[in-house]
């Protein structure tokens, strides 16, 4: 899969059924890892439930939302959500899964990319901030890989799936670090 079989859609473009299918597809995936999301999207009602409440974030400028979708089955294969927004500071966090099934194809890192030029050209944010637990690595690697820096570790911050605490790993990206990397 390359880049040009999956393209981004934004939340008007998608129907409950599909994030609900999902969420409920990569649940074992994202189980530890997006707890709320998946609890707010555990059934076909409350997903429609949860994006209406994203959607009215969206108005308010509270909250972005992106979804992958694969260009051959036309199915949702991805989300990408810039929540956290606080404007006093300008800053944001970047919250995101992909397929089980799609993986390792790029897909994650692209988003980001996308995520990030949108965040810092046009919301215009100094930080962009990643917050993973402890166990997911995959999203540490893609921090890592687009020049986050790790600034801290925040004990027992996160209760994952299970109802357990974990650490969070804090990654920052400064506004003048992404134009500096830009060039």
């Amino acid at each position: 899969m390359s880049f040009t079989d999956w393209r981004i859609d934004r939340i008007e473009h998608v129907l409950p059924k599909e994030f609900y299918n999902l969420v409920d597809k990569n649940s074992n995936h994202i189980g530890k890892t997006f707890p709320v999301t998946l609890a707010n999207s555990d059934s076909l009602k409350k997903a429609e439930d949860f994006l209406e409440v994203s959607h009215n974030k969206e108005k308010n400028k509270e909250g972005f939302y992106f979804y992958a979708r694969d260009i051959q089955t036309n199915n949702l294969i991805g989300y990408l959500c810039v929540k956290t927004i606080d404007y006093r500071i300008s800053k944001c966090e970047l919250g995101y899964f992909v397929d089980e099934d799609y993986q390792g194809k790029g897909i994650t890192s692209k988003m980001v990319v996308d995520a990030l030029e949108f965040c810092f050209n046009e919301l215009k944010m100094n930080k962009v901030f990643i917050c993973t637990s402890e166990i997911n690595l995959a999203s540490q690697r893609i921090a890592l890989k687009h020049n986050f820096k790790q600034e801290g570790i925040l004990r027992d911050e996160f209760r994952n799936g299970d109802g357990e605490l974990q650490d969070t790993f804090y990654f920052g990206l400064l506004k003048s670090e992404y134009n500096n990397n830009e060039r």
